[in-house]
């Protein structure tokens, strides 16, 4: 396993994007939205391999919601198997699946869970 991926919630999307490109040479993939859940999202990739995820929601914003800055810490398993198995392992023993394993709009297969102190874990391929 290998982390694939942090992701960071920011009121304003294209701003970030620009900052990470501009000062530490990321490159930004193609610009992803949801229209239904009002979800705008960026991958960026480094020259190490390293990627950042870039998410933007207004409609929770609006609502009060806590969503700037950590969202999550994703987990690449290796196969939609181990997701479902790792899935499983963490319920068994008593920690809080956020999320069922499922494929995303964005073409993701993962699931939510959270560490025992809350914070989310995206477990993906």
């Amino acid at each position: 396993m290998y982390v694939a991926h942090i992701a960071l919630w920011t009121p304003d999307l294209e701003r970030s994007r620009t900052f990470y490109t501009t000062f530490f040479g990321a490159v930004a993939g193609p610009r992803y939205h949801n229209p239904t859940r009002e979800f705008t999202s960026y991958f960026l990739s480094f020259a190490s391999g390293a990627r950042l995820e870039l998410m933007q929601q207004p409609g929770l914003l609006a609502a009060g919601a806590p969503r700037l800055g950590y969202a999550h810490l994703a987990i690449a398993t290796g196969s939609l198997t181990q997701v479902n198995q790792l899935t499983e392992r963490l319920r068994a023993a008593g920690y809080l699946v956020v999320s069922e394993p499922r494929t995303t709009g964005d073409g993701y297969y993962e699931s939510v869970v959270a560490d025992p102190d809350g914070n989310l874990l995206e477990l993906t391929v």
